[in-house]
């Protein structure tokens, strides 16, 4: 379908989706379903186009925009939404890049990744996270190497945390140059085919949140990979492009977390007022209230970081606004939960409640990067002026 070109319309779209996305949360949650029904109503919504410019047959939403829609999804079907955002993480710098004049080998591959997400409808996911590092670059274990024959390159390593594993149609998975240095920071990305001989998916884990991102070790055996497939034809920049950059790498999830929040408040709300009584006590009006302080904080804090990231993205403000949005989330879904919890009661624990399963959801925010004390670092060396343009001035 053709996307709406106003964001009070996409908003409104969004909803619908989310709509249809809620009643399938239960199922996944329990591990009655195993979600992919969910990438399918994305799928079949449109919003896979969402960040692909509008020439190109998409929206062209910039950062801002879509942290709104990724909160109005989250508010519906938390992991639907942290599913869709991995998709979008890879998508970003693609949007990023829209209306810059690029080399042959990137113009030919933004074309061609834009084609499949707009017109082919293809689901992408991302393929970074290693055990014992989580999603930092430098130092990664996956490798590669080019072919005997130049025409294409050979990747061998395990990720340990990939979402969408057996949803997705392609992967981009972050790799080292395989040049014998332990250490490296020369990382890449390459698209990867879900069914390229030599890639393979272990087990969904087993979580007690996020059950419907569909997330399982990938193993990659000598995958072959044409060079048309390196991301945007350029090798060695992609602890550059986060280091210059980060929104993506490290917030993409903060707008999930924010509907989180959202549809926590909502429902102490819904349960409050359905009780005339208790609706009309000033102790529940006042727990109500301090709901809404925090909630309205975090959300104006959200939307001021994804707006300085259209208006000024790279800056060294910009970036600090995505870490501090991304920390003050973390924060105050947990708190939500806790006043939810003191408020509607017993709901909390019933498994048969969609309460429940938001309080777990909302404690994960800390889990997925950049987690708090990284984000607190971030700040912290913002203020005293540290480079952090630097590579070496933080552990990416």
């Amino acid at each position: 379908m053709t996307l709406p070109t106003s964001l009070d319309d996409i908003l409104k779209h969004a909803a619908e989706t989310g709509a249809a996305l809620a009643p399938l949360a239960a199922d996944v949650d329990a591990g009655r379903s195993d979600g992919h029904q969910t990438y399918d109503v994305l799928r079949a919504s449109g919003l896979l186009a969402l960040l692909a410019p509008r020439d190109a047959g998409g929206a062209g939403l910039g950062f801002g925009a879509y942290w709104r829609v990724l909160a109005e999804l989250g508010a519906h079907n938390g992991a639907a939404a942290l599913g869709f955002n991995m998709h979008n993480v890879v998508i970003g710098a693609l949007a990023d890049a829209a209306g810059a004049q690029l080399p042959p080998a990137a113009a030919e591959f933004r074309s061609w990744m834009l084609n499949e997400v707009v017109h082919g409808r293809k689901l992408f996911a991302s393929a970074t996270s290693e055990t014992g590092r989580g999603a930092k670059l430098r130092g990664m274990s996956t490798r590669y190497c080019l072919s005997g024959d130049g025409e294409s390159y050979v990747l061998n390593g395990r990720k340990s945390f990939v979402s969408l594993a057996g949803a997705a149609d392609y992967y981009v998975v972050a790799a080292a140059a395989d040049d014998g240095v332990e250490d490296t920071g020369d990382v890449s990305h390459f698209v990867v085919a879900a069914d390229d001989p030599g890639v393979s998916f272990g087990a969904v884990h087993s979580m007690s949140a996020m059950y419907g991102t569909s997330t399982a070790p990938m193993t990659l055996d000598a995958v072959t990979v044409p060079r048309s497939r390196l991301y945007l034809g350029v090798e060695g920049m992609s602890l550059f492009k986060v280091v210059r950059e980060p929104h993506w790498m490290i917030a993409g999830y903060t707008g999930a977390y924010l509907g989180i929040a959202e549809a926590l408040f909502r429902i102490a709300t819904d349960h409050v007022t359905a009780d005339p009584a208790r609706a009309a006590s000033p102790v529940i009006q006042q727990e109500l209230g301090r709901m809404s302080a925090r909630l309205r904080a975090a959300r104006a804090l959200v939307h001021e970081a994804g707006d300085l990231v259209d208006a000024e993205r790279g800056s060294l403000e910009a970036n600090a606004a995505v870490h501090a949005a991304k920390y003050v989330v973390g924060e105050v879904g947990p708190q939500l939960a806790q006043d939810a919890v003191r408020i509607c009661g017993s709901a909390a624990v019933s498994r048969s409640h969609p309460l429940e399963r938001l309080v777990r959801e909302s404690a994960f925010a800390h889990v997925m990067p950049a987690k708090p004390r990284e984000c607190l670092e971030y700040l912290g060396k913002a203020a005293v002026g540290v480079n952090l343009y630097d590579a070496r001035a933080f552990s990416w």
